[in-house]
């Protein structure tokens, strides 16, 4: 299978910019929900690594943070660019290699990325490097496709016809995760998930009818009450449910760096 390459992405965002950014599924805020639930981002340094849209990045230095985004792809940083601009919010644009930043050790109080490690055969190199800009008592988050998911299944039935946007992309689980920030000497705090909000037919309908015959469906389809009611309080019932990690499509984990300890005096 193609690795997922630079010229995966510049083809993706330049496809993005084509249809308006605006026009995009984002992650249903749940990247600032897990990020403001942890810290009040105003006077922070924060870094997105792999920053796509950087529409989290956007919101974050609405709030006050100092933001940096980092990102390979040039489409990529021009649809940041184009886009903070248009909000009247700036945020430090970077191109760069996430496993060669270009930053000081202990750099930034809080570094996340979203759908980014899972394109890595080898995921520690990469949050080696997010550690190491990391400062102390500093927060990472890393949100990645969760493995158990029907997506997931279709992911590899794409892969092994060759048909995946991104190439080689893998995935999950919860603890296996987990793990991983371990392994970089980060400890990990708060896992989360969250389900693909519309679901995954009605996104392709509406994708199918867009290329097919121009029509576009609203992005987000309406639920009639009391059903929409009834449906968000169970969400937020079964979402701090462990087990409920094995069923979103997508999960994230969030880790610490540890305060250097004082020596003997």
């Amino acid at each position: 299978m193609r690795e997922s390459k630079k010229e995966h992405w510049e083809r993706f965002w330049a496809q993005t910019r084509e249809i308006s950014v605006d026009d995009v599924y984002d992650n249903g805020g749940r990247i600032l929900r897990e990020i403001f639930a942890v810290a009040d981002p105003k006077g922070l340094r924060v870094l997105e690594v792999g920053a796509g849209s950087g529409r989290d990045s956007l919101a974050l230095a609405e709030s006050g943070a100092t933001v940096v985004t980092l990102d390979f792809a040039p489409q990529s940083l021009e649809l940041i660019r184009d886009e903070s601009k248009r909000r009247g919010q700036y945020v430090h644009v970077v191109g760069g290699n996430a496993l060669q930043m270009p930053f000081e050790d202990g750099s930034f109080d809080l570094v996340f990325h979203q759908g980014l490690l899972e394109h890595f055969r080898d995921p520690l190199p990469l949050l080696r490097e997010n550690a190491r800009v990391l400062k102390p008592g500093g927060t990472l988050l890393v949100d990645v496709p969760q493995r158990f998911h029907y997506y997931t299944l279709g992911k590899h039935v794409l892969m092994l016809f060759d048909r995946w946007f991104a190439g080689w992309e893998t995935e999950f689980s919860v603890g296996e995760l987990e793990r991983r920030v371990c392994e970089v000497g980060l400890v990990p705090f708060h896992a989360y998930g969250d389900w693909m909000v519309p679901g995954l037919p009605y996104r392709a309908l509406r994708k199918l009818l867009l290329i097919t015959f121009g029509h576009r469906l609203p992005m987000y389809p309406k639920v009639l009450p009391p059903f929409g009611t009834l449906a968000a309080k169970w969400r937020g019932w079964f979402r701090r449910q462990r087990v409920a990690l094995y069923t979103t499509i997508d999960i994230g984990v969030l880790g610490r760096k540890p305060r250097q300890v004082d020596g003997p005096n």
